[in-house]
C-alpha cells in the first residue's frame, strides 16, 4: 500500500499540473505557475526514485538548479512582456509580429 502511495502521488500531482497547464491559456503567469508545479512534482518523483535505489542526491541538486534557472527565465520573459504590451494576456498581442 505504501509503495502505491509513493509512486501514485507524484504521477497524480504531475497529471493535475498538466491538466491545469492545458486548461489555463489566458494568462502567462498562470501557465508559468503550472509549469513550476509540474517541475516540483517531477522533483518529488526523482527524490522518491533516488532514495529507493539508494543513490546520491547530487543529481537532484543539479535538477533543482536548472529548474530555478528556468523559473527565473520565465519571470524575465513575463516582466519584459508586461513592460512591452501592458498585460500578460495572450490575446492582446500578435505572436507572429517581430
Amino acid at each position: 500500500m505504501m509503495m502505491l502511495i509513493n509512486w501514485g502521488l507524484p504521477f497524480f500531482l504531475m497529471m493535475m499540473g498538466i491538466f491545469i497547464f492545458i486548461s489555463n491559456r489566458k494568462h502567462l503567469l498562470s501557465m508559468l505557475l503550472s509549469l513550476e508545479y509540474i517541475v516540483l512534482s517531477l522533483f518529488y518523483l526523482l527524490f522518491i526514485y533516488l532514495n529507493m535505489l539508494m543513490y546520491e542526491n547530487y543529481f537532484m541538486m543539479i535538477f533543482m538548479t536548472f529548474s530555478v534557472c528556468e523559473g527565473a527565465l520565465g519571470l524575465c520573459i513575463l516582466v519584459s512582456m508586461i513592460r512591452t504590451y501592458g498585460n500578460d494576456y495572450f490575446q492582446s498581442f500578435n505572436i507572429l509580429q517581430c
